[in-house]
């Protein structure tokens, strides 16, 4: 990995020995990070399929007793009926952090319930109809709610290890070289600095020989 381009200098070395422990420190809140996100995402994708194979069996029993009222009443008075309902459902989508990331919790506000049809030509059924799409309507927006927190916990996770491999493979090992680097000069620095002060005392103490003389 390549050292940085600084001058080997104690004031250098000082400040990247301060990056570098931030760089560590960083590392490891972002390493803990990754795998608490890891742990959160494996949870939320179990309560996910678990949510996704009630739907489908939520569909499914729908749709049979939507068929069961059409052979009883009729394909077309049924039809009819599910078009009368006009009423729209309120849907509120409010965040809320998970790890840090902001997810949506999705509740729904149903209109008042009101009587469309009449009870001498309607069979009970319909009621039932009624209650078995509701119950699909419940679990879509539980649905709706885990499918995207799965998506936005899984890019956060992305984001994050870009920056765990970027501490560990580039900026840690950068830092480290520089340091290195930097401790070499000044080694070699202060090998000189002793070698030409030894140097100057001998000269010093033969010139002082020599007067003597």
């Amino acid at each position: 990995m390549p050292r940085l381009k600084v001058s080997p200098t104690r004031s250098n070395y000082l400040v990247i020995k301060q990056r570098l422990a931030l760089a560590r420190e960083g590392y490891r809140l972002l390493d803990k990070k990754r795998d608490v996100l890891i742990m959160e995402i494996l949870r939320v994708i179990e309560d996910a399929e678990r949510i996704q194979k009630q739907v489908e069996n939520q569909f499914q029993r729908a749709y049979e007793i939507v068929q069961e009222a059409r052979a009883i009443m009729g394909t077309e008075r049924v039809r009819r009926l599910a078009l009368s309902r006009t009423e729209e459902v309120d849907i509120h989508i409010t965040p809320r952090s998970v790890m840090g990331v902001v997810v949506p919790s999705v509740t729904y506000v149903t209109p008042e319930k009101k009587l469309r049809y009449g009870f001498g030509d309607t069979s009970v059924i319909l009621d039932q109809v009624q209650q078995e799409w509701k119950a699909v309507l419940d679990m879509m927006g539980e649905l709706a709610e885990t499918v995207t927190t799965v998506w936005r916990l899984a890019t956060e996770l992305r984001r994050t290890q870009r920056r765990v491999n970027a501490l560990e493979h580039i900026f840690i090992p950068s830092y480290e070289e520089t340091l290195a680097y930097i401790e070499e000069m000044l080694e070699e620095k202060e090998r000189e600095e002793l070698f030409r002060m030894k140097l100057t005392k001998t000269r010093k103490e033969k010139e002082g020989s020599q007067e003597g003389l």
